[in-house]
């Protein structure tokens, strides 16, 4: 090999890889390529960071979603980095193992909490709430399809497995970053410590009620551990009282009689609240339907009385409400829903069966098979496919409340050999309230055909408006208006209409910290069925006005029933 060949060869190889010619990849990483990395590695703990501190200091309240609500010190995390900083490391990685998915469990709770107490007014409940998601499932199917509601449950299976994996890579990044910079960040555990414990002994808000020494974590955990001891212990309280029923051995002849033939209809208006006709922006469309209707039944021959029942539930759980009002027991969460269903307590419906009345149940939104309606001692009952409905749906509710009450009137009433006690949920204003029917002549119902258009036509106006309160109280409107016009179409001296809300609507429409007032209301032309609720205190009309009486739902059977019976038992003490 000559000198000048040996010459070239050695300077190829002294030349970078990345000279060489064919040669594309080099051996060792760029400026470029190192600042990119840390970059993302940056990017990568704060989002870490970020995670954490959200799961720990983000609120379970709607109105606590501020920037100013999020500025806390939370002191599970102080706690948990100082745990981190004085381990060594296979007692670290332990701690992470286990902290890391029950703060993916923290974010779920958190987040079950945000949404009940946004649609319910209420935190969820770990041990009852399970039991709602098959009703969760119906009405998203109900509402946008099979495909739409399995997608929903989906969705929600893998949110809350990518929560648990994100919260556990997330503090072992953490952890990491501790360890890394373990002085550093030992002094600013030790500075942030200091600085709770200032905050906590001088009270520092920047938030109303918000305190920046923050120890949500342990109140939110000590809450949900107090219901669930709560939900445990109530079973066998609820269960005594169940059995402790002074009408349960009453016989028929000494019940209602004050009621003797005549037809009683049991309504409930959904999510007719007590905000209906007292919200300055729901009133002055609710309140001049009452109003008229007050007028129009008065030059009728009739006459109504209304006052307040305190509901147990808010938002939606209709049948917790159904339950109260008519078994007399405070029924207001699942456990206590199926224990009282599994029992032989004396409904107002079943006493009106007992003292001789042909009881029928109409539901319209009874869409899926329900084996306990023998509860309630129906004589005869009428689910959605029972009811012949061939219309459209308006938004959750199968058939506008006209059809129902029309199909009531034609198939039950009408042809009753003896009186009738009918129960029958309205659900025209059932949520969304994206699409209400409107009045038609009660001889053009019929099938429910001819509601086709007019459901089209109010699609298009929903959309239009886009507005939760608007639609309501059209909603609200359009199903009193149904009874007061079903009354003056269809009454007559024998008919008596009690009707009430069952709940109020959720947060959306009453904000939060609404009250759990339902207005109830009683319409009679014989004025023997007023005579005797004088003492009741209820105030004349059908629309209660601020200082008419306010019960707890459950105290209105046993006053029904001592009131319309001469000689029945004193009535129980409520709860």
């Amino acid at each position: 090999m000559t000198l000048p060949a040996r010459l070239r060869r050695m300077v190829g190889r002294l030349r970078p890889r990345s000279a060489v010619a064919g040669d594309a990849s080099p051996r060792t990483p760029g400026v470029s390529q190192v600042g990119r990395g840390r970059a993302r590695r940056a990017v990568g703990a704060v989002l870490a960071v970020g995670l954490v501190y959200a799961v720990l200091a983000g609120p379970a309240r709607l109105g606590e979603l501020t920037p100013g609500a999020l500025l806390r010190i939370p002191l599970e995390g102080l706690l948990v980095a100082a745990l981190l900083l004085a381990l060594p490391a296979r007692p670290r990685r332990v701690v992470v193992a286990v902290v890391g998915p029950l703060l993916g469990l923290l974010a779920v709770v958190k987040l079950a909490d945000l949404g009940f107490r946004t649609t319910l007014d209420r935190p969820f409940d770990l041990v009852l709430d399970w039991l709602l998601l098959d009703d969760a499932f119906g009405f998203v199917r109900d509402s946008a399809g099979r495909a739409g509601a399995v997608g929903a449950a989906v969705g929600a299976v893998v949110l809350i497995g990518v929560l648990l994996l994100l919260t556990t890579v997330a503090l072992r990044r953490v952890a990491a970053l501790l360890v890394q910079h373990e002085r550093a960040a030992t002094r600013v555990v030790a500075a942030l410590t200091v600085g709770w414990v200032v905050c906590a002994v001088v009270g520092v808000r920047i938030v109303p009620g918000v305190p920046v020494a923050d120890t949500g974590v342990t109140a939110l955990v000590g809450a949900h551990a107090e219901q669930v001891d709560a939900r445990l212990r109530d079973r066998e309280r609820f269960t005594a009282q169940i059995a402790a029923d002074p009408f349960q051995d009453v016989p028929g002849d000494r019940l209602l009689t004050g009621l003797r033939g005549k037809d009683v209809v049991l309504a409930f208006v959904e999510s007719y609240g007590r905000d209906a006709i007292e919200d300055p922006e729901l009133a002055p469309q609710v309140n001049p339907v009452l109003d008229g209707g007050t007028e129009r039944l008065r030059a009728a021959g009739y006459q109504a009385r209304s006052g307040f029942l305190t509901s147990p539930t808010f938002g939606g759980g209709s049948w917790l409400a159904h339950d109260t009002l008519l078994s007399g027991l405070w029924t207001d969460n699942e456990q206590r829903h199926r224990s009282l269903l599994a029992s032989d307590r004396l409904t107002l419906n079943g006493a009106f069966r007992r003292a001789g009345w042909q009881t029928v149940g109409v539901l319209p939104a009874a869409t899926q098979p329900w084996p306990e309606q023998g509860f309630f001692s129906y004589d005869r009952y009428y689910d959605a496919e029972a009811m012949g409905y061939r219309g459209p749906k308006f938004s959750y509710a199968p058939m506008p409340d006209q059809y129902t009450l029309s199909f009531f009137q034609r198939t039950v009433r009408a042809d009753a050999d003896r009186p009738v006690m009918a129960e029958i949920p309205l659900i025209s204003s059932h949520s969304p309230w994206t699409a209400v029917p409107r009045m038609i002549g009660w001889d053009q119902v019929g099938d429910g055909s001819v509601y086709r258009d007019q459901a089209a036509r109010d699609d298009g106006d929903a959309d239009d408006t886009g507005r939760a309160r608007a639609g309501y109280r059209q909603a609200i409107a359009y199903s009193l208006e149904t009874l007061i016009s079903y009354v003056r179409t269809y009454g007559d001296d024998d008919l008596v209409l009690v009707f009430l809300g069952d709940h109020q609507p959720a947060p959306v429409v009453t904000g939060e910290g609404a009250s759990r007032d339902v207005p109830i209301t009683i319409v009679a032309r014989d004025p023997a069925v007023l005579d005797r609720v004088s003492g009741w205190g209820w105030q004349p009309g059908l629309r209660p006005g601020p200082d008419a009486p306010r019960w707890p739902m459950d105290t209105f059977r046993d006053r029904f029933l001592t009131t319309f019976g001469p000689s029945t038992p004193p009535i129980a003490a409520p709860r």
